[in-house]
């Protein structure tokens, strides 16, 4: 069972995470950096459905392994690969204001 400590620390991280993707999406920050804040989101992670977890991971994989090609190669697109992390933050922010 959560408190609501631990609601509350999942959506700070939350936060931070789409602080990140706008970072990411103006190249202020790293892939790997994010993915590195993705992973220590440990609230944020627990506060979820495992499929959240699974999900976010894959993206971020992508992610990062895209990051070694150019910016838009014709199997990479790191504005797609945005656009799906921004959809998963407002299916987990639904998730974290649904009462348990």
């Amino acid at each position: 069972m959560s408190t609501s400590h631990d609601t509350l620390l999942a959506a700070q991280q939350l936060a931070q995470l789409r602080a990140g993707f706008t970072q990411l999406a103006q190249q202020q920050l790293a892939p790997a950096a994010l993915g590195q804040q993705a992973r220590a989101a440990s609230e944020l992670l627990q506060a979820l459905p495992p499929r959240y977890g699974d999900v976010l991971l894959n993206l971020l994989d992508r992610l990062e392994a895209g990051a070694l090609f150019t910016e838009e190669s014709c199997s990479f697109s790191q504005k797609d690969l945005l656009d799906n992390l921004q959809i998963w933050a407002d299916k987990a922010q639904v998730q974290l204001e649904k009462p348990h």
